[in-house]
Parts: C-alpha cells; structure tokens; sequence
C-alpha cells in the first residue's frame, strides 16, 4: 500500500485535549472529568499526578442542565444503563481512534465521580482499551456487571467515608466486582467527602508512578 492509498486513523468523535508526553516511557493518561467539567478541568490533575506523560483529555456528550457528563442518569445515583454501555463503547472506540493518530499504548484511565463511573464501566464491556485505572469517587456503574477478565489489571479506587454522594456499600461493591474480574485492586476510604484532598493527589501520583511502561 502506498502513501497515498494508506488509510487514515479514524477521525476521533469527542472535542478533547491531547497532550503530548513530554517523558518517553510514561504511561498515558486517559482523564475523564466529573459532572459539569469539560476537557480542560482536570489537564492540571494530569499534570501534577502524571508529570510527563502523554494526557487525553475528552468532554461528555451528554448535557444535564447544562452541564456536561459521559451518561445518562435518571435521578442521583440512579444510572441509564442503556446509554451508558452505549457510551462506554463510543468512549472505547474514542481512545482507539487517539491511540491510532498518535502512536501511544493504551492509557490508564484517571476518572472523578462520572469519569470514574464510566471509567469503570470500560474496565467491565472494553477491558482491553485500558492498562490500568484510577477511580476517584467511583459507584458501581451496573446493577447486575457483566461478567468480564481483566486479569492483572492495575486499580485504584479511591473513596470517601463522608462522600454523600458514594455509599460506602456501593464503593465496596463496586472493588469486589472489579476484584472478583481479576483486576488488581487497591480500595482506599479517606477521611473526605465527595471533593478530592491532598491524600486523593499523593496516592494517584504514587500508584501512577509505581506503573511500568504499558506494552501493546
């Protein structure tokens, strides 16, 4: 095939930020911002936790009120499951297109509240887009997961134990299904609500730094 008959990556779906790694070697950074965010709200985040790497940073589609999130929702903590497999795959196909233009490995994911659901959510239907994830005030993204082998899996799942947001049981179950999936998974409870603190920063960095340099 030649240069001009090459076929092109796939042009990506979603208004993002890319940031290129300024650090051969480091993992990329998948960042996926909470309700109402966008996708310059946590490229700062990605900076101070991930200094060097390569940073991808999309905006939800979906407006709720204005503001802007990766799914649906019926009520608070109530999820449209339909629309967030739906979305899950789109946001899968979205990091494929990114990893294609830009030749980088796959990223780890580093969500807050609806980035980390969805985040969760591609661990369980696209386990194979992701080399690891950071989970920041993650809920369990299904009533019923499906089943799903991310064996080895590096996560860190980081809840908080005044989040009034995340019930304590759900943030369990939600490690439990990601653990009994295979994934390697590390659940912290801060003494937080449902913002992040200095703790949430300096177990990102460390779990981020202690990752060896993706393959594939």
């Amino acid at each position: 095939m030649t240069a001009a008959t090459r076929l092109a990556a796939p042009a990506p779906s979603f208004v993002h930020r890319y940031v290129p790694a300024a650090v051969p070697g480091r993992p990329p950074v998948l960042l996926l911002h909470g309700t109402g965010g966008n996708e310059e709200d946590l490229l700062g985040l990605g900076e101070r936790v991930a200094p060097g790497s390569a940073l991808i940073s999309p905006r939800g589609k979906v407006a709720e009120g204005g503001a802007n999130r990766f799914f649906r929702r019926f009520a608070e903590g109530v999820f449209d499951e339909d629309d967030l497999i739906a979305r899950t795959h789109e946001l899968a196909d979205f990091v494929a297109a990114i990893r294609a233009r830009e030749g980088v490995p796959a990223p780890v994911a580093l969500g807050f509240s609806n980035g980390a659901n969805i985040a969760a959510a591609m661990l369980l239907l696209r386990p194979e887009v992701l080399a690891g994830a950071v989970l920041l005030r993650a809920m369990a993204p299904f009533r019923n997961p499906p089943q799903a082998a991310i064996s080895g899996t590096p996560v860190l799942l980081l809840s908080g134990d005044m989040d009034p947001i995340v019930p304590a049981e759900n943030a369990a179950r939600l490690a439990a299904t990601l653990t009994g999936a295979g994934a390697e998974v590390t659940h912290q409870v801060l003494p937080t609500g449902h913002g992040l603190s200095s703790p949430d920063l300096s177990l990102t960095h460390r779990f981020l730094a202690g990752l060896g340099t993706p393959v594939g």
